[in-house]
């Protein structure tokens, strides 16, 4: 008794999203820890920092210049690619906007909130990520 159950349909979109952007979301992480020069690798053993360190204080500092750019294209993506729940008969706001069409016969109408709540969704998500990015910008280097 009880409990919270979670549908097949909502299991297969979670783990099939998140294992295919998780394969390039980890491809640009492992791009941008290795832009990092080697130099800056020895400089940081050689100034005494440790492996954990070097990574937080040296190296993710400088990679996140580059991969902010790629990450938010991948998390923009992944926002609009949510919408293929509707291949799996998962009734997210597609499905859900085309059962009103389909009743009452207000396509425009459907569609238009289709497009704000995406509007909404990726605006949301660009503004963060240009947040981020204005934070790992170097100051010499604004416009």
């Amino acid at each position: 008794m009880g409990g919270h159950t979670i549908s097949p349909e909502l299991t297969a979109l979670v783990l099939g999203l998140t294992i295919y952007y998780a394969a390039f979301i980890a491809e640009i992480v492992r791009s941008g820890i290795l832009s990092v020069p080697k130099g800056q690798w020895e400089a940081a053993a050689a100034l005494g920092l440790g492996s954990l360190q070097t990574l937080r204080l040296v190296v993710l500092p400088q990679a996140l210049r580059l991969m902010s750019p790629p990450a938010t294209s991948q998390y923009l993506d992944l926002a609009k690619m949510t919408s293929l729940a509707i291949a799996i008969g998962y009734p997210d706001l597609v499905a859900v906007s085309n059962s009103i069409i389909t009743d009452t016969g207000r396509a425009i109408e459907s569609v238009a909130i289709i497009m704000a709540a995406f509007l909404l969704i990726n605006l949301s998500i660009s503004s963060v990520m240009n947040r981020l990015n204005l934070q790992v910008t170097l100051a010499g280097r604004t416009k």
